[in-house]
């Protein structure tokens, strides 16, 4: 097709009107020569007459060429030939900008998605067998009975009254990485945390303060 684009995502006539300029500037047309007939550069670049044509409508928009109906195409301006080439850089940079910006977005949500994977099965493993250990998280079923149900993480100062950080929630099947500081306590939800020995029981007495008072 006449407007396929090539790897580097610039359209094929683009890239012949591009040529033809850089031979203009280069010295090899000289303004006021005639060059060839659309069929003849569609021969030249191996590509459809239509695409030659449009490459020389490019061109001609620029005033850089002048088509001549039935004669050929005259080159016509050196100075337009450079603003058309300038403008062709210009273009070439926002679109290996916008390339590198989606390969980098592509590249994060991998990771993300690689990341998810892998704290997923961690956590499977931590169910399947639970071992008293700093690094591996410890888990806190939200019921009913605790005073903090439906207040966040930050609200009740969970960190600075037991050092426990928070690295994961299980709601309703959905596990959420980091959830931060604003996390809510809802009723049925599954925390999971890391901190020293002792962090567990810690986190058991301030979130179900009655039932260690009835202990």
């Amino acid at each position: 097709m006449g407007g396929r684009k090539t790897e580097s995502g610039i359209p094929k006539y683009q890239q012949i009107a591009a040529d033809i300029a850089y031979k203009i500037v280069d010295g090899t047309y000289q303004e006021g020569r005639k060059i060839y007939a659309r069929s003849s550069i569609g021969s030249q670049y191996s590509v459809s007459s239509e695409t030659a044509r449009r490459a020389m409508c490019i061109l001609a928009d620029w005033d850089v060429v002048e088509v001549e109906k039935n004669s050929g195409v005259v080159i016509k301006s050196l100075d337009n030939a450079r603003n058309f080439l300038q403008q062709q850089e210009q273009t070439k940079s926002i679109q290996n900008l916008k390339r590198n910006i989606l390969d980098n977005v592509e590249r994060q949500q991998q990771e993300t998605k690689e990341l998810y994977g892998y704290l997923t099965e961690l956590i499977k493993q931590i169910e399947c067998y639970r071992a008293t250990n700093p690094f591996i998280p410890y888990e806190l079923v939200i019921k009913e009975d605790t005073p903090y149900l439906d207040r966040t993480v930050g609200e009740v100062n969970l960190w600075q009254e037991t050092f426990a950080t928070v690295i994961a929630i299980r709601r309703n099947g959905t596990l959420m990485m980091s959830p931060g500081p604003k996390a809510v306590f809802r009723l049925n939800d599954i925390f999971y945390y890391t901190g020293d020995d002792e962090c567990p029981e810690r986190v058991r007495k301030f979130m179900y303060p009655k039932q260690a008072d009835d202990k």
